[in-house]
């Protein structure tokens, strides 16, 4: 039987994802000026209208998925899954309400259970891209999924 546990590498190039309620897009376009040789080094993606205000303030390139709303949450969630975003920057508006909440926890505990890198306001933000390991691949461990699959199939298959 295969481990429980699966090792992770997160590589030197990042791929991360930018994503901010509207209260919260100028602190992260900011946030993102302030920080654009680190960011330019990786690379970007968003929700839709974050990403398209990011490129057109900062150069920054910036891939769009969907606005939140319509999906963009959900897109960059199965992004993780696919392995293929390693760090989320996501400044939440927590005062307002969202029409679309389910989808932002779908994504927050997405990040959660791969072990990504999640920033959700600009303190968090600072500490993570200022950290050491932006600047080299990082091993973590994340769940053998397919030992959960095996185990659930053979258990429900009985």
């Amino acid at each position: 039987m295969s481990a429980d546990y699966i090792t992770m590498t997160i590589p030197k190039q990042k791929r991360i994802a930018l994503i901010a309620h509207d209260a919260k897009k100028e602190e992260l376009i900011k946030w993102c000026e302030d920080n654009r040789n680190i960011l330019s080094r990786h690379e970007l993606c968003g929700t839709g209208t974050t990403a398209r205000m990011i490129t057109d303030r900062t150069n920054l390139q910036v891939k769009g998925y969907n606005s939140g709303p319509l999906g963009g949450d959900q897109q960059i969630g199965a992004k993780i899954v696919e392995g293929r975003i390693d760090f989320v920057v996501f400044f939440s508006d927590p005062l307002t309400a969202a029409p679309h909440d389910p989808d932002v926890k779908a994504l927050l505990r997405i990040a959660q259970v791969y072990d990504i890198p999640m920033a959700n306001n600009k303190a968090t933000a600072d500490f993570m891209i200022q950290s050491k390991l932006m600047d080299e691949p990082y091993d973590h461990k994340v769940i053998n999924f397919q030992k959960n699959i095996d185990n659930r199939a053979n258990t429900l298959g009985k």
